[in-house]
């Protein structure tokens, strides 16, 4: 149980021990003046609780005006590093003592050390003057006494002025005294009459001697002339006199006035004042007027300076009689110094990341004036996430109240305002100028999350497409943004590339409109940070067309396109007109394509080559070639159209189609317009024989076509199928004659027909154009057999005899009048 009890009152004792040590605490050394450099002062380190292994870290370091010690960095001891004079630094003083502060780091923190200096006996009692003078009547009465002054001693205490000697004599001795603030003083003092014709003056040794060990001493001479009777000496009112005057006393203020008086009359009794032994110092501060007696301020005084005189005043009268007098000036603090500020440490640049309560300055404040004059209270003026904390000894720590942002504010400006408690109140400030440095805490962003260009097709490789721009508010390499391409849409990487630093993307090779009208590319801004931050921007190009395809013509099929190599090229498409048709009755319909959009693919047609100018028509925008009036019998059998077929480009684009029209009411009746048209490059001669054959194969044919037939109905059977429409035969594309076809297509639009012939007829040998390659094969329907009604082989042909068996075949699908034309 007692182990119990005393552990419960030693765990509290050890914490409080423990809690004042690491709250901030003064540290005091003492140490003799005039130490040589490289002294030992104390180990500062070990009394902060610092050990040797913890200094390199820590940074133990000194801040004073004027460097009077050294701190070691290797054990932490503190050290003389100049010789230290006591009088020189603190005269009179009786305690004597620097005080600095020790700053350490990791964390920052401020200790306060007080070195007190300890007086040694370095300095010998010293008189102001070498030799003293007095004249002494003779008729001064023995115990008579004779104020000879002070000797000046720099030391203090044991080690200050003592006592006085004065050399053996018979007439004098020497006393000391003490005036009420310590000083010690001599009186010579007659201890036996003097005897003016028996010795005239007399030269006396008057030494100081001090207390140390060993003691050191001042020699002053004393002359001493004895004067003739003038038995009284001067009498002041006062033996002392206190007054008090503010610091801030003019030059020329009265002091104060002193009197003396004199029982004896003539020039014996007549007074001069003047000051006695006085320190020059004092003597430039203060003026005395002989005849009056009236002290007046010289100099401006400085409380801070010197806070009280002690003047010694003196009254001779016209004998040499003198008699002296205390007058102690007592100097009042006025407010006239404002508070010092002194940085002793700033942490700048701070990174922005810091914690609240990062300490990143330490200031000290000192009045050098007293009482309310010299308190002071500071504070922080400015907007800044900026706090004062006051710390002992006047100082104060300035720590950061929250988070700081550096992309808001790169740096914060505050001035600490120090302001005493005096009447008038007196202030001081300085400019802390904080650094915020930067650290990587944004990602770059881009000006817009989406981009948009347009290009126009058959750019050159290389073209610059657009400028991609994204920003990073941090500085340095965390804002230093580069650009890469990163996925899209497919097959969009190879178009495109980008910059890394500026963000211009460019095109890879040249764009086509009809091969990828858009594409999208993501482009990511990476900044050079650790670690880096990044973001995407989805960049769209859309690819405009230009006018660079002509229109192709689809229908009528230019003459030889398709054909094999070798083989004889294709005859021109023709159309067969019935010469009753009306106007407005449809030749053919010019179908064209353009693979650009837009104007680019919007086509006109026109006709630019017309044998009869107002016959035939075409539609502006649907390329119906149709008739303008009725045909007439005048009008010629053959008509070449021409046609051209132009876009909406710039510069425009056109292709031609050539059409055949021939004017015929039936096909046997155009068929030797057709034939002159395919013999029209051969020669008189040859087109004759072409003729004359054809003729002679035709009758062959129509009488073979006869006998089949009766040799049929003899049969009382339908003919055989593979004479059906004469389909044995077809025309061969040369110049020579063979059988007419039976089932014949023809056409202008994109559909075909089948031209069924009756038997017996006999036509010319013509060229016939190739099938439309176009045509699927899916889209033929089976055939039928054509009846006993009436059939025409066109529009307005005359309806074929109905003992003539036909064969006929339907035809494609005609997509753009979406109808069956059904023409045999």
């Amino acid at each position: 149980r007692q182990r119990r009890a005393a552990g419960r009152v030693l765990l509290p004792a050890l914490l409080l021990c423990w809690c004042c040590r690491a709250a901030p605490e003064r540290l005091r050394y003492a140490m003799p003046e005039e130490l040589g450099r490289g002294s030992l002062v104390g180990p500062l380190a070990r009394d902060l609780g610092l050990s040797p292994a913890e200094l390199p870290a820590r940074k133990l370091r000194l801040s004073a005006a004027k460097q009077y010690f050294t701190v070691s960095e290797e054990n932490g001891n503190l050290y003389v590093s100049e010789r230290l004079d006591r009088e020189e630094m603190c005269g009179k003083s009786a305690s004597c003592s620097v005080s600095f502060e020790a700053l350490v780091q990791n964390p920052l923190n401020v200790f306060h050390v007080d070195v007190a200096i300890q007086d040694v006996n370095d300095n010998a009692p010293r008189f102001l003057r070498d030799s003293f003078h007095l004249e002494i009547n003779e008729l001064t009465s023995t115990g008579a006494r004779f104020p000879l002054g002070m000797a000046d001693d720099a030391d203090v205490g044991s080690n200050s002025l003592q006592s006085y000697k004065l050399e053996d004599n018979e007439y004098f001795t020497v006393e000391v005294k003490e005036s009420p603030d310590g000083r010690k003083f001599a009186e010579l003092v007659l201890r036996r009459a003097l005897d003016r014709e028996r010795e005239q003056s007399l030269r006396l040794a008057l030494t100081a001697v001090d207390g140390g060990d060993p003691p050191r001493s001042g020699t002053a001479q004393l002359c001493i002339n004895v004067t003739d009777a003038n038995d009284n000496a001067p009498v002041f009112a006062q033996e002392r006199y206190r007054v008090s005057l503010r610091e801030n006393a003019l030059p020329g203020w009265t002091v104060l006035n002193v009197s003396a008086s004199d029982a004896d009359a003539g020039s014996n009794a007549r007074i001069t004042y003047g000051f006695g032994e006085t320190p020059a110092k004092v003597l430039q501060k203060f003026l005395v007027d002989a005849e009056s007696g009236r002290i007046t301020l010289q100099e401006a005084l400085d409380f801070e300076d010197t806070r009280g005189f002690t003047l010694l005043v003196e009254a001779r009268d016209g004998g040499g009689l003198l008699a002296h007098c205390n007058v102690e000036v007592e100097v009042l603090d006025v407010n006239d110094n404002a508070p010092e500020i002194t940085v002793l440490s700033l942490s700048s640049p701070v990174p922005e990341d810091a914690p609240a309560g990062t300490v990143v300055a330490v200031l000290n404040v000192k009045d050098s004036d007293s009482g309310e004059n010299g308190q002071v209270w500071c504070e922080l003026s400015g907007e800044a996430p900026l706090s004062l904390v006051a710390s002992s000894g006047g100082s104060y720590k300035v720590v950061t109240a929250s988070a700081l942002d550096r992309e808001q504010e790169s740096e914060h400006r505050v001035a600490v305002v120090a302001k005493d408690r005096g009447s008038p109140a007196l202030s001081s400030s300085t400019g802390l100028v904080l650094e915020v440095s930067d650290v990587n805490d944004n990602a770059p962003v881009f000006e817009e999350a989406a981009y948009s260009a347009y290009v126009a097709e058959n750019n050159a490789a290389g073209a610059l497409v657009l400028h991609v721009s994204a920003r990073d508010a941090d500085a340095g390499n965390n804002g230093r943004v580069r650009y890469s391409l990163e996925g899209g849409s497919a097959g969009a990487a190879p178009y495109v590339s980008v910059e890394s630093q500026s963000g211009a993307v460019y095109a890879q090779r040249s764009f086509d409109y009809e091969q990828c009208r858009e594409f999208t590319v993501v482009v990511r801004a990476q900044d050079g940070g650790e670690p880096a931050r990044s973001s995407t921007a989805t960049v769209r190009v859309f690819v405009l067309d230009r006018n660079d395809n002509a229109p192709r013509v689809l229908w009528p099929a230019v003459a030889g396109e398709g054909t094999v190599q070798g083989a004889a090229p294709a005859a021109a498409p023709f159309e067969v007109v019935p010469r009753s048709a009306e106007a407005g009755y449809l030749v053919a319909k010019v179908v064209a394509v353009d693979a650009d959009a837009g104007r680019n693919a919007w086509l006109s047609y026109e006709l630019v080559q017309v044998p009869e100018p107002v016959l035939f028509r075409v539609g502006l925008h649907s390329g119906e070639v149709r008739t303008a009036r009725a045909v007439s019998e005048k009008d010629t059998a053959k008509q070449r159209l021409v046609a051209v077929v132009k876009d909406q480009g710039q510069p425009a684009l056109s292709a031609t189609a050539t059409l055949q029209v021939v004017l015929a009411e039936s096909l046997q009746e155009a068929l030797p317009e057709l034939s002159e048209r395919a013999a029209g490059a051969d020669s008189a001669a040859e087109l004759q024989f072409s003729l004359v054959l054809a003729l002679a194969l035709l009758s062959a044919l129509f009488l073979l076509s006869v006998a089949l037939a009766v040799l049929a109905r003899g049969r009382r059977g339908g003919p055989p199928a593979v004479l059906r429409c004469l389909g044995v035969q077809r025309f061969s594309r040369a110049g020579s004659g063979a059988a007419f076809p039976a089932d014949f297509c023809e056409g202008t639009l994109p559909y075909t027909y089948n031209l069924c012939v009756a038997p017996g007829r006999a036509v010319a040998e013509i060229a016939w154009p190739p099938p439309l390659p176009s045509l699927p094969a899916e889209e033929l329907l089976g055939s039928k057999t054509c009846g006993e009604q009436s059939l025409t082989a066109g529009a307005g042909e005359p309806p074929a005899k109905p003992d003539a068996p036909q064969v006929c075949k339907p035809v494609f699908y005609d997509s753009y009048l979406g109808t069956f034309p059904n023409r045999c």
